[in-house]
């Protein structure tokens, strides 16, 4: 058992209650408001990261602290793309999730790695299991320096005080005034065409070999549409709800497939890096690592455009204007 998941005092966590939200989260169909729907999305994502906050807080799951990075996402697209329906604080809130998402992200980079890594080198020779052990020890030590980093910013009024700000906005009024919500449901089932521009746009301007960062920066466009998605299909009707969740299916695919592609990269960076300040023998196993890497690196590269013409269908099928 680490130190990290060893028994700890039980720290009181914010409840929805807490929050001024109600005791199930709020729902929305096609004929509420677009602003319900986005105060409806924002009730469900703060629910889920206070239900993962506690398994974030002990380490004692991985899983915990990557829904709770999920939710914070999903908000963080969600106020991004519509912030603006639900009053000016929009922005100033989707800046300070960007602050626990950095926070986040530094802990998941290092979870991903690790259990990257020890699946890898758990393949290689009796013989080289020693120096194995040692490599992947140096990240778990980063690790630690990470996580303690998320625990204070867990702890800090910083945090509190986003969490109060995230209930308002999510909270429903008595009535949806018109003149604060001028779209509607339906304009949520077309605002998907941004987003898809967007990555389309991407797509059409990358060279036949596209350089790592530029793919990562797919994944991103991606994601964004997948995330809007998501919260159109509670507002459109049946049918059209099936084709969303059929570009929901799709983008969730293609964030799987270019995903492999930066863990792929970041582990090869990172193998380089770490040649330089540690012994021989452990030089060599990362050197193996990162062959390991470049290979899986190259076989995501002959796939990902098979995977991107899914969701331009699938978008396609949303509406043709997308």
């Amino acid at each position: 058992m680490t130190a990290e998941a060893l028994p700890r005092k039980n720290v009181p966590s914010t409840t929805p209650a807490a929050l001024g939200l109600g005791d199930r989260p709020a729902k929305a169909g096609p004929g509420d408001p677009a602003a319900t729907h986005v105060r409806v999305k924002l009730d469900v994502e703060i629910r889920a990261l206070l239900a993962h906050e506690p398994g974030t807080k002990s380490g004692a799951d991985p899983e915990d602290l990557h829904q709770m990075r999920v939710a914070l996402r999903r908000m963080r697209s969600v106020l991004k793309l519509s912030g603006r329906l639900v009053g000016p604080d929009a922005e100033p809130v989707r800046t300070e999730l960007g602050w626990l998402g950095q926070s986040l992200g530094d802990v998941r980079d290092y979870d991903v790695l690790i259990g990257h890594l020890r699946e890898v080198v758990a393949e290689f020779e009796v013989r080289d299991q020693p120096a194995a052990r040692r490599l992947v020890s140096k990240f778990v030590t980063e690790r630690g320096v990470a996580k303690r980093r998320l625990t204070r910013a867990l702890a800090s009024p910083r945090y509190a005080s986003m969490l109060q700000d995230i209930g308002r906005l999510a909270r429903q009024p008595a009535t949806e005034e018109a003149d604060e919500s001028p779209q509607t449901s339906a304009d949520l089932v077309a605002g998907l065409a941004k987003p898809h521009r967007k990555l389309a746009k991407a797509v059409k301007a990358l060279p036949a070999d596209p350089p790592d960062d530029d793919l990562h920066a797919l994944r991103i466009y991606g994601k964004k549409l997948r995330y809007a998605a998501e919260m159109a299909k509670p507002a459109a009707k049946k049918k059209q709800a099936e084709r969303i969740q059929r570009l929901i299916k799709a983008t969730k695919s293609f964030q799987t497939v270019l995903g492999e592609h930066q863990d792929a990269c970041v582990a090869a960076d990172r193998m380089r890096g770490v040649v330089a300040s540690v012994d021989a023998e452990v030089a060599f196993i990362a050197g193996r690592v990162a062959e390991k890497e470049l290979l899986r690196r190259a076989e995501v590269r002959a796939v990902w455009r098979d995977v991107w013409a899914e969701v331009d269908a699938a978008a396609q099928a949303v509406s043709p204007r997308i």
